[in-house]
């Protein structure tokens, strides 16, 4: 048996990083997530840098950007020439293991090439369309439709645990995919456990952006939040299990999520903005290397997990990975490159930076959020000081006292667009056409 730990990525669909206690979430509905979180190392300042579901997915994969790789919207496979975490894992002799969600193939049952080199497998495409809450349909190895038992989030980890009370020579990668809580599509709303809505809306308390701005929240927040508490006792019979089978001191874990959500409160729909509720996800690691480090204060990108994974396992890090691993980020380094490139598409081209105190992003006006994967040109859509309105609720884009900094920020801006392999671009200010391309 190898001495390398094991691994598990447990990764939910559209979590804002305020629905866990450990941001002081008032609700108390995550002890799992709160107590990993302190015993291990709590990424305080965590953020997707692509709020769409595939493209976040392809990031967390490759470790590269959706500009990179292609995959800038839903419904563009991955390349099968991307290697995945799967192959760097399976050639240092890992088995490996996907369940649940996948959303980077063509087609459901999902083909063994586009599985991105996953072993085993018990999966969809696109599980919101082959299931609902309590009708969990996945496919096998062999693209044989398996129906599995209970609520959705209980169906995959009763078969991530089946997976992990197995004889095994080697260690193992296993990538756990839920779609909570992420809304039912054919449906639009948020699904919960029975009886659990009904119980949290009686105490239920809105974050500031949704107060102020309502969107869907009345309908949907309670629905969500019940997903979210099921999702984190799942999370603890998951840890219970690697206990049971003393399979936790040597084991990795990640908690993170694809992208947050805004309740409809900055589009027509839940996500695809540059705002925290889009951009923020709740993220821990667990295990050899990260207990007792307490919370990492650096701003941190999902690009940036799959390095750490590979890091924390002993495994080389590929050089064409665009991310920088937490483990390399320590003390005065820690400070280095402190903030966050985001890649908006679908909705609108937009291109955003993220910094301790400020939200700044770009748009380009001529170009389609579906079938342009950048632009070349773009105008400045949004400001926000995060010190004074961490709710971002008062743009500052037009504010003539901000100019300087928004100057500054453009600046960085195109260097960090530039870094990731796209061209720098023309930036207008806000009010005045983008230059013609």
């Amino acid at each position: 048996m190898s001495d390398n730990p094991n691994v598990i990525v447990f990764f939910t669909d559209q979590q804002r990083w305020d629905t866990v206690g450990a941001h002081g979430n008032p609700m108390d509905l995550t002890p799992n997530f709160d107590r990993l979180a302190q015993e291990g190392t709590f990424v305080r300042n965590s953020f997707t840098c692509q709020p769409v579901c595939a493209p976040a997915r392809a990031i967390l994969q490759t470790g590269r950007y959706p500009t990179t790789t292609g995959c800038y919207r839903n419904a563009i496979p991955l390349p099968q020439d991307e290697r995945t975490l799967a192959h760097h894992f399976k050639d240092a002799g890992y088995e490996t293991a996907y369940m649940g969600k996948w959303h980077l193939a063509s087609r459901d049952p999902v083909p063994r090439e586009q599985r991105g080199g996953y072993e085993n497998w018990l999966a969809a495409n696109v599980l919101e369309f082959t299931s609902y809450a309590y009708d969990t349909v996945v496919y096998n190895e062999d693209e044989e439709a398996v129906r599995l038992p209970g609520y959705r989030v209980d169906a995959l980890t009763d078969a991530a645990i089946r997976y992990l009370d197995r004889e095994r020579d080697n260690p193992f990668f296993l990538f756990l995919s839920f779609l909570e809580p992420h809304h039912q599509n054919q449906t639009d709303d948020y699904p919960a456990p029975l009886g659990y809505e009904e119980r949290l809306s009686k105490k239920l308390k809105l974050p500031r952006d949704l107060e102020a701005l309502g969107g869907t929240s009345e309908a949907h927040f309670a629905g969500y939040m019940g997903m979210i508490a099921r999702l984190d006792e799942a999370f603890g019979r998951l840890v219970d299990a690697l206990h049971s089978l003393k399979l936790l001191d040597n084991t990795i874990i990640l908690f993170t999520s694809d992208h947050g959500c805004h309740f409809k409160t900055r589009n027509r729909e839940y996500k695809r903005s540059c705002h925290e509720a889009s951009i923020r996800v709740p993220t821990l690691l667990h295990g050899p290397g990260f207990n007792g480090n307490g919370a990492f204060e650096g701003l941190t990108s999902i690009i940036d997990l799959p390095p750490t994974l590979l890091q924390a396992a002993g495994l080389p890090v590929p050089p064409v990975m665009q991310g920088r691993s937490v483990l390399s980020r320590s003390g005065g380094d820690a400070e280095e490159m402190d903030d966050v490139f985001i890649q908006v598409s679908e909705d609108h081209v937009g291109r955003a930076l993220r910094t301790r105190r400020w939200k700044y992003e770009v748009v380009a006006p001529e170009a389609n959020g579906w079938d342009d994967m950048a632009g070349t040109s773009y105008v400045e859509a949004h400001l926000y000081d995060l010190e004074n309105d961490p709710s971002e609720l008062d743009d500052l884009v037009a504010s003539p006292g901000h100019a300087d900094i928004r100057a500054q920020l453009c600046e960085r801006l195109v260097q960090r667009m530039v870094a990731a392999g796209e061209p720098a671009p023309d930036i207008a200010p806000a009010g005045q056409p983008a230059a013609q391309g």
